[in-house]
This record gives C-alpha cells, structure tokens and sequence, in this order.
C-alpha cells in the first residue's frame, strides 16, 4: 500500500477551520479537564469524522456558518470513545504519545471523556433539530453496545466473524455515518439521500477499521503511532486473526489458544502469532474484504449529482483503504 501522506494536504483549509472551531467550542472551567482534552483532542488525529461531516454538507448545499462548530461534535464523540477505550485497555501509548490515562490516571480521563460526550450533546441541540440530535444520541448508545461486546469476547479466540463485524460497526463504523447522516439531516435532503449518505459514512466506516486492524499486524509502531499488535495484546481478536486461524496447523492453532488464555504473554509470544498471520492468506482476504466495502460505499453516493464535493468524498474514501497508518 502507498503511503499517501500529501493526500489529506488538499484539506488543510478545512482542517484549519475544524481545529478552530474545536478549540472556540472547547471550555471548561476545570484546569484537569482542560489539560486532558488539550492532550487528547490537539495531536496526530486525522479529523475524518468532522471532514465527512463538513464534506457531506458541502454535497447536501448546507454553507450556514455552523457548519464546522457542528462539526467539531464528531471529534469530540470520537474522542470520548478513545479516552474510555484507552481506559478499558489499559493502554499507554496514543498516538505516539502517553495516553490520557497513563499521564493522569483512569479516574481523570473517563471524567473527560464524560465531559466531552455532554459537550457535543450541548453544541448539537442548539441546531434546534430533533433528528440530527436522535442521529447523534443513537449513535452514542450503539458505540457504548460495541465497547461493551469488545469488553464480553475479549481474549476469546473463537470469536465469530458476525460478532467481529457487530463491534466494528458499533465502535467505528457507527460514527461515520452518523457524520454522513447529519449533514443530510441540516441539508434538508430527501429519506433516500439520507439512506443513501448514511450507507456511504457506514461502509466507509467498516473499510476503515479493516485496514486499521489489518495494519496492526503488518505495519510498523513509528508508522501507526502505537505497538504493533497492540490490539492482539490487549486481547482483541480482529479479523485477520480470525481469517488466519482455521487454515493454521492444530499445534499453531493449540499454541495461539495458550497464549490468549494467559493473564500475561512475553512479546516473544505474540510476535509468533502476528507472523502466523502475516504468512496466511488472510492479509490478501482482509483486503480483499475491505475492497468491497469501500466499493459498496462508492456506489452509495450514485444518485447524488457530480460535484467537487462528490469527488473529494470518493477520493477520501480511496484513500482510506489505500494507506499505511
């Protein structure tokens, strides 16, 4: 896969606007919460949830001047999500940096992350819009039903592929669509259009994360920001895994069982199971299936008419699938 590093270069006008408004709609009075949320908000993130929404604005021809304080929601949901995930993992690194909860602890960061999730819900009701706010809170309780799956088949090796693709959906996929939904909603689009974007954001979504939990096993720590394997570590079994697993030798397959089922495992030991996947079949299905999804979502925006705005969309979503971190 190519790196892609000047893609996101033709949004840097829009990033600009969205960090701006990201920092006018972030205050609090409290100093912890606004150290944690400078930590967590201002570093290496992509800001694709705010880029689809304002991007789908622009293909809805919503131009009102909230448009990118609307769009600051999707950051900070986003990263609520990352300051309990962190939590719950008991993760250290984030971005190439210490994570929240390592720097203050678990209390502090899920207090932030709290903060930040009322936060959006108070920018989102002022648009005076039952639907975008229902679109929004949905959202909200289905990401909290994928972390809590997550949390259920941790360390399970046999987890199923259905259940696998359940927790991406709610965790990742959910929120992008979500993005998507929004603009249509404050566009004023007709029920199709809104199917139609919501799909877009969805599939999008799902091709996104296979590429994620596939580079967690072929790409390199400086390249993604944090461990190799970090989610094999943390006990996730994501679908390269589970594609690989079946076609592995029982002794592979009775050692990878040992290694998942340990309260601690040696580097060493999951160094083996990334190699036994790097040297399956399942990196090339794992593409193969993100392929198609990213497809799948190109097809959802057929009906809308061709734009610049339509172009930018589908380039965004060539560019997630073809990228290295």
């Amino acid at each position: 896969m190519g790196s892609n590093h000047g893609f996101l270069d033709r949004f840097n006008q829009r990033f600009f606007n969205i960090n701006e408004a990201i920092q006018q709609c972030f205050e609090t009075r409290v100093s912890i919460i606004e150290d944690i949320g400078k930590h967590s908000l201002f570093n290496e993130g992509k800001r694709l949830r705010p880029l689809l929404f304002v991007l789908s604005c622009d293909l809805c021809g919503y131009d009102k001047e909230d448009v990118y304080r609307l769009s600051a929601i999707f950051e900070f949901v986003h990263t609520a999500s990352l300051l309990h995930d962190d939590v719950m993992d008991n993760a250290e690194i984030r971005r190439n940096r210490p994570s929240a909860s390592h720097l203050w602890g678990n209390p502090a960061a899920v207090m932030a992350g709290d903060y930040l999730s009322s936060l959006s819900g108070s920018i989102a009701i002022r648009t005076n819009n039952l639907a975008f706010l229902k679109a929004l809170i949905e959202t909200g309780t289905k990401m909290s039903e994928g972390q809590a799956l997550e949390l259920v088949h941790t360390r399970k090796w046999d987890i199923k592929e259905d259940v696998y693709m359940d927790i991406i959906i709610s965790k990742t996929a959910s929120l992008m669509s979500a993005a998507c939904l929004c603009a249509g909603i404050i566009g004023g689009i007709n029920d199709q259009g809104l199917k139609d974007l919501s799909r877009f954001g969805l599939n999008l979504g799902i091709a996104f994360q296979l590429i994620d939990d596939l580079l967690d096993y072929i790409s390199t720590e400086k390249t993604i920001g944090k461990p190799v394997g970090k989610d094999l570590r943390e006990g996730k079994i994501t679908l390269p895994l589970i594609y690989a697993f079946p076609d592995l030798e029982h002794e592979k397959q009775n050692e990878i069982r040992d290694i998942l089922e340990k309260d601690y495992a040696s580097n060493e030991e999951y160094g083996r199971i990334i190699t036994y996947v790097r040297n399956s079949d399942a990196i090339d299905k794992v593409r193969t299936e993100a392929m198609r999804y990213k497809e799948m979502a190109s097809d959802s925006l057929n009906a809308f008419h061709d734009s610049p705005s339509k172009d930018e969309l589908l380039a965004l979503n060539d560019y997630l699938l073809d990228r290295n971190y």
